[in-house]
This record gives C-alpha cells, structure tokens and sequence, in this order.
C-alpha cells in the first residue's frame, strides 16, 4: 500500500509538470491562434447564405454584415491574454502537487489500517454464509441470500426471504425484485401478493400508487377481508381526493377489527386525517402500547441485525422500565454473550438492567 501512494505521488508530480510546461509553451501569443477571427467569417458566411435563400432582405444583410464586420473589427484589436504559468503560481501548482498525495498518505497512515490483508468479496461471502444467522447484519443476510436464491433460482419462499433481507437493509427496489420474482414463481400464494403490494407503497414512500392498488385488488379478490389491502386501497382514495369515500372504508375496518388489536391507533389516526381532524393523543392505555410497540420494533430490529450495542443498551433499559423482567434478563445474557471482550459495552447493559419500572 504504502508503494501505492509513492506511486501516486510520483505520477502527480509528473502530471503537474506537463501541464505547466505545456501551459508555458502556449502562453506566447504567436503560439496561440485566436478563434474569433474564423467565427465571425463564418458568420459573414452564414448571413450571405441566408440572404441567397431569400431568408433575409438585403437592407439586413447590409445591417447584419456591418454588424458582424465590427465585432471582427474588435475582436483582432482586443489584448491578447495569456496564463503566466511561471512564478508564484507554478510553484504553487507544484506545491499542491506534491502536498495532495502526501496529505493522503498522513491521512491513510493515520485513519488507515496499512498492515491489514485484503478481503476479496467471495471470501467475505463464505465466511458470511458458514456464520450464525444472528451475527450477521441486514446486508449481510441479504448477500448471502442473494447467492442462494441464484443457486436456487425456483425457491419462492427464498425469494421472500430475500426481500426481508432487502427491505430491512434499506433497498426497497431489490425487495420488490425479489418479491416479483416470489410471486411470478408462486402465484397461488396471497401471502407473497400482499408483501408485494407493501413493498411497492415502501419503495414509492408511503404512497398508494396505481401498481400497489391493482395489487391489492386482488389480494381482496382472494380474501375479501384482508385488512392491510382494505386500508391501502381506502388509503388511496384519500390520497385521490376522495375522503369521505376513504374515511367510511376505514371506519368500516375499525368495525372489523378486534378491541385488541394493534392496528388500532394508527388506523383512528388516519381516519382523523381523512377527516381533516388531528388525530387524538393516545390515553395511558394507549401510549403504554405505542411504547410497547416501539420496543417489540427495536427487538426485532435487533434481531436481524444484532450488530448494535447501544440498540441492546436501549432495549434492556426498555424492558427494566416495562417491568418486563423475563424478557431483560434474556436480552442482557444475549447481550453480555456478544460483548463479552468488551467490558465497557457490559457495564452499560448492566447498569441498564438496574433502571427503575415505570410506576
């Protein structure tokens, strides 16, 4: 590496050198040939030509051609302006010549890991696949599959995997891939239907665009209750314009729905939106769930991607403010497990496990 930025250097300087020398030897005016005498000819050229084709008059041949014969006139009497490529300014060429490489290196040597070996892609690929699923990161399970799903190129629930692994890596464009692909292989399945349908609204932001409805039209064809394609498609009629039409479809789902069922505050928050109301702070009841919910994201979360010590922090913390004592203590083994070489990250999920319940 370090033969690399000797290397670098080298060709730099070199560089830099022609430019100047070339940049000095067109410096001499007699050297450089001025472009503006041959552009108004031609312009002279031009406006004869448009004047044979009856384009123009004469009266604006004349006007146009005197015109064209002053700018000429101007620009052979104009300075000439050449680029001094001596004195202060080419040694300061040179000077950032040779400082840019070797910043670089100070930076490289300081940030850098010089005596560290190369780790080819296919390498890191099989240490990834002859790992434990739960030490690997979101990106790193989505390469893995990617090679087995091309391996096993007719698998559909790989494919769903697939883009699981796509989507908690943040690429909702390979998810949907991956979902088509899934649903071109089992077309049958209206569960591998709905993920498709969720994956286009993720990858279009949030909205509900003409795809993701013609997808949950026929989710609804197969299970006409199906409550994620109800609310998607009531959803779009909102986002059309159409609100009243929106907000009684959801209300209707709202019915449909269990006293219980999580789904329930984010559904009465958008039924207020389609109302053009604010929607409604949670009571206690509700907050506790909505905290509750947001804790069951950051273990699942955790779960596909474990490489987070401060998520692990958070969630012991989390589950010892819940009073929720079993599921602490089995996130602090797991936790302690991973971080056993790291005491300070051990502390940190011990002191996390002291927190106080909520009362």
């Amino acid at each position: 590496m370090l033969t690399f930025w000797v290397a670098a250097g080298v060709l730099t300087a070199v560089a830099a050198g022609l430019i100047l020398m070339r940049a000095r030897g067109a410096a001499a005016p007699e050297a450089a040939a001025d472009p503006a005498p041959v552009l108004y000819r031609r312009q002279l050229a031009e406006i004869d030509e448009l004047a044979d084709r009856g384009l123009i008059g004469e009266a604006e041949r004349k006007s146009a051609h005197a015109e064209a014969a002053r700018r000429l006139l101007a620009a052979a009497d104009a300075p000439k302006a050449a680029w001094d490529a001596g004195g202060a300014g080419r040694g300061a060429v040179l000077l950032a010549a040779v400082a840019a490489p070797a910043l670089g290196l100070g930076l490289y040597l300081a940030l850098g890991a010089p005596g560290y070996p190369d780790q080819p892609y296919a390498q890191r690929l099989a240490g990834w696949r002859a790992s434990r699923l739960e030490t690997l990161s979101a990106p790193e399970i989505a390469a893995v599959l990617r090679q087995v799903t091309q391996e096993r190129p007719n698998d559909a629930e790989g494919m769903r995997l697939l883009a699981l692994a796509e989507g908690a890596s943040d690429n909702p464009a390979a998810a949907v891939r991956a979902l088509r692909r899934a649903v071109a292989l089992a077309p049958e399945r209206t569960d591998l239907l709905r993920l498709l349908g969720e994956g286009l609204v993720y990858q279009a932001g949030g909205e509900v665009e003409a795809e993701a409805q013609d997808v949950f039209r026929q989710v609804l064809a197969r299970e006409p209750g199906d409550p994620a394609a109800r609310f998607y498609l009531a959803q779009a009629k909102v986002a059309e314009g159409r609100q009243a039409e929106g907000a009684a479809e959801l209300k209707a789902l709202l019915a449909d729905l269990p006293a219980d069922d999580e789904r329930r505050p984010a559904l009465l928050a958008a039924i207020a939106r389609a109302e053009g109301r604010a929607p409604a702070p949670p009571s206690q009841g509700g907050q506790m769930d909505v905290i509750r919910g947001m804790v069951e994201g950051l273990a699942a979360k955790l779960e596909a991607n474990p490489d987070d010590p401060e998520g692990w922090v958070r969630l012991v913390r989390s589950y010892s403010v819940l009073g929720e004592t079993a599921r602490r203590d089995a996130a602090l083994k797991t936790a302690r497990a991973r971080y056993a070489d790291r005491p300070e990250i051990v502390k940190q999920l011990e002191d996390a496990a002291r927190a106080a319940p909520m009362r």
